[in-house]
């Protein structure tokens, strides 16, 4: 990655972002915009469509004729296939400047933007696109004059309401199953970061999806998002974001059609060392990045950290030192390892815990103040807490930003305690050199996912989803086609 090309991307004059529906660039029905500004210094990028029930309706019925068409529904998945292969290549082609433009919309830095936002849709994308031609139906084991079928169908038009921290990533994590089986989409990226997303549907376009097919709002949650949820021709809802508004959208679900509503709410991810994890200094830099990568804005974040007692002294002196030893700044600067917070609502949010945590009781191991104040842009300092307990707001509840709440314990049986203290069960992580501790714990931990001696170590076969209030359903692998299917019983009389 060169720095001159990042530079030239970054100079790049403000934009017009548009809603896209029938294949076609639209305004808002009203005419309203929201300005665009980017969290790294505060400048004005540009402007998208503040969208309201009109836009939404109009997008959804797109949606919906496309379906009943069948112009993509009723086309071989091999066919689908094809195209989403082609659209896999032109993000791919367009890589570096869909991490910019991203970064310069929430701050991401722009080695992790890279990796995980085009360069991860594509690979979604693609993974998708050769599973649909593999995925059977069934034939049951009935009686010799009965046929007895099961069919996978489409569900028809799949609303998708996507974060502002992975837009790219997230957004193709929906977007794609729900292609690949058949379905019309609608869109509706965050307010906070629209502007990659909206260049990642018009390549979707170009690589030859039907008008209709995938159609994308921008606009506020409370109106647009609002609409898709209360919307009675959308079949299926899949939603990345707060709990707050996951609660929203199930009771928008039964104020409707009953649509299906699946939802990934984050969480307040454990991270339990032992005394025996195989090697404290790789354990530290791990945890310091499943904290402070992406400043903590990251679903499966690992925000607490119980460390077996005899080890915790040591473990935490590592810790901190890999905490300091990050460089926080300007996310398209190379020598920066760190971004900026995506937005001020964020850096609020992150001062506010810490300071209350301060007041409830914890000590600040490091960090703690905001950085580069006379910048424009949000950023704050990686911070460790320590001497934290359960009933502390930021052990309960999720910041979403660079802050660790860090504790010893002594025996298995209370960090199992600490790890399931929450409501939340999204991801967790334990690290030992005990093999059956480890298969004890992964079976013990209330979590979608557990990772043993690793975190976050997981690709698109494998399934990311939360139990309790971390949600429901599966992002990635082939479960996450479930989501965007009817399954069909036919009964043949022979």
């Amino acid at each position: 990655m060169e720095q001159d090309k990042i530079d030239a991307l970054r100079a790049l004059k403000a934009l017009v972002g548009h809603n896209i529906i029938d294949g076609r660039f639209h305004a808002s029905a009203s005419g309203r915009e929201i300005p665009v500004s980017s969290p790294i210094d505060g400048a004005a990028l540009g402007t998208i469509p503040d969208s309201d029930v009109e836009d939404i309706d109009r997008a959804v019925a797109s949606a919906r004729a496309s379906f009943e068409a069948g112009v993509w529904s009723s086309l071989a998945p091999a066919a689908r296939k094809k195209v989403l292969l082609k659209w896999a290549e032109l993000i791919e082609a367009e890589a570096l400047s869909l991490a910019v433009l991203g970064a310069r919309d929430n701050g991401t830095d722009i080695r992790m933007a890279l990796m995980a936002e085009p360069t991860s849709a594509a690979g979604t994308i693609r993974y998708y696109a050769e599973a649909i031609d593999k995925v059977n139906g069934e034939i049951t084991p009935t009686r010799s004059n009965v046929l007895s079928l099961v069919q996978r169908e489409p569900v028809g038009v799949v609303g998708a309401i996507i974060p502002w921290n992975f837009p790219l990533m997230i957004g193709a994590w929906k977007m794609a199953p729900a292609l690949a089986a058949g379905n019309s989409v609608v869109l509706k990226p965050s307010e906070d970061a629209s502007l990659s997303t909206i260049r990642a549907v018009e390549l979707a376009h170009e690589a030859g999806l039907p008008p209709g097919v995938l159609n994308l709002v921008t606009g506020r949650g409370a109106t647009a998002g609002k609409a898709l949820g209360l919307h009675m021709d959308v079949d299926v809802l899949a939603f990345t974001g707060s709990g707050v508004v996951g609660r929203k959208l199930m009771e928008y679900s039964a104020r409707s059609n009953l649509k299906r509503v699946y939802l990934e709410l984050g969480g307040k991810s454990p991270n339990i060392v032992f005394a025996d994890a195989p090697d404290l200094e790789v354990v530290a830099a791990q945890t310091a990045a499943s904290i402070f990568r992406n400043n903590g804005q990251v679903c499966v974040a690992a925000s607490r950290l119980a460390v077996e007692r005899t080890a915790y002294d040591e473990f935490m002196e590592k810790l901190r030192q890999h905490a300091e030893a990050l460089h926080v700044g300007d996310p398209l600067q190379l020598d920066h390892t760190t971004g900026a917070l995506a937005n001020a609502a964020q850096l609020d949010k992150t001062k506010a815990a810490v300071k209350l945590a301060l007041e409830q009781g914890a000590v600040l191991a490091t960090g703690g103040e905001v950085l580069h104040t006379d910048s424009g842009g949000f950023y704050h300092q990686p911070t460790i807490l320590t001497d934290v307990t359960r009933d502390m707001s930021v052990v309960q509840n999720e910041v979403f930003g660079p802050v660790l709440a860090a504790r010893a314990f002594d025996t298995e049986n209370e960090a199992v305690e600490i790890a399931n203290e929450t409501v939340y069960g999204l991801s967790s992580a334990v690290w030992t050199s005990n093999l059956s501790r480890a298969h004890r714990m992964a079976g013990r931990i209330k979590s979608g996912q557990v990772h043993v001696n690793c975190f976050a170590g997981s690709d698109m076969t494998s399934p990311l989803g939360g139990v309790r209030q971390s949600g429901n359903g599966a992002d990635k692998s082939l479960h996450a086609l479930e989501k965007y299917e009817n399954l069909k019983a036919t009964w043949i009389q022979l």
